[in-house]
């Protein structure tokens, strides 16, 4: 999976800013990058504490550009760009102040254009990375919500396996209208990942088997994603045996082109969608890569506060090859 993306970021060269520079994960990561050659690292961070950083855990960061918002030579420009983005919201002093913070300096690096994308999150809160997303980088035209989906991969029997599995981690509650955009979503998201994507409204009911809102609410969120990309495989709603086992679909939900063949899950709220994907990692074997942000303007993702290097090495290709 990762060879195609590799493939892909070869060919679109993209920078990629780290919030949290002298972290040693996050230099780790970035060394193997540098000399990868196939992504741009940005470090934000106190330059002589991330090269102190780095030279205490022997990683060869020399050449990567390090960023210190407090020397920053643009900071004037930025602070005047964010007060024109929150819109009232923030005091050039305000704007100033979060600036010194790396999620928001960060942020506002991307949206200045001296980055494609961002991940973050080794330290920090994923509310601390996602609300300067929000602020800053916006919804991208014609969404109202960011979502989430996690990128699920093993080998079984000679075979790659590959799932999307969405919201688990950004949307509580998430509304009729809000499942659309996450199903939508995670049909490019999935595409991005070579995954043709068959996606299953799932529910503790199928074809009508249950009664309730949250039935209701799972059947109207599916009706609208279907008229909204009729060129989609899209079904439900259904319970998850139907989405995943050919024969129990075609028993519960009888000439659907989705059931028992699904690889794209759209869940209906955050507990069950975070609940499903760490079974499937702990239980079924599978590596799960997010959550990856959907929605916004530019790739902004989040890294999980208990990651090793490997993961920010991986989660840094994904957010790249989707910049």
């Amino acid at each position: 999976m990762f060879a195609k993306l590799i493939e892909t970021l070869k060919a679109n060269p993209r920078t990629l800013v780290f919030t949290e520079g002298s972290d040693a994960r996050i230099l780790e990561a970035t060394a193997r990058l540098k000399k990868d050659g196939f992504l741009t690292p940005i470090l934000v961070g106190v330059e002589t504490e991330v090269k102190a950083a780095a030279e205490k855990g022997g990683f060869d960061i020399e050449g990567v550009r390090i960023v210190d918002p407090a020397t920053y030579a643009g900071m004037d420009a930025m602070v005047e760009k964010m007060v024109e983005l929150r819109k009232g919201k923030m005091t050039p002093e305000d704007c100033r102040k979060n600036l010194m913070k790396g999620n928001y300096f960060g942020t506002m690096l991307v949206k200045m254009g001296e980055a494609d994308c961002l991940l973050g999150g080794a330290t920090y809160s994923t509310a601390d990375t996602v609300r300067p997303a929000l602020q800053l980088i916006k919804t991208k035209p014609g969404n109202s919500n960011v979502s989430s989906c996690f990128i699920l991969q093993r080998e079984k029997d000679g075979v790659d396996e590959r799932l999307c599995m969405g919201d688990c981690a950004i949307q509580i509650d998430p509304d009729e209208d809000a499942l659309v955009e996450t199903a939508l979503e995670c049909a490019k998201t999935a595409a991005t990942f070579g995954i043709d994507p068959k996606i299953a409204f799932l529910s503790y009911s199928t074809k009508g088997s249950g009664k309730g809102d949250a039935v209701d609410k799972v059947k109207n969120a599916c009706d609208k994603a279907k008229a909204a990309a009729p060129e989609l495989a899209i079904d439900g709603e259904m319970q998850f045996d139907a989405a995943v086992s050919p024969v129990v679909g075609q028993q519960k939900f009888p000439g659907s082109k989705v059931a028992g063949h699904a690889n794209t899950f759209i869940f209906p709220e955050i507990q069950s969608g975070n609940i499903g994907y760490k079974i499937a990692q702990r239980l079924g074997g599978f590596a799960a890569y997010g959550p990856i942000l959907q929605g916004l303007n530019a790739p902004i993702n989040d890294l999980s506060r208990g990651c090793d290097a490997d993961e920010v090495y991986k989660m840094a290709i994904i957010t790249a090859a989707l910049a």
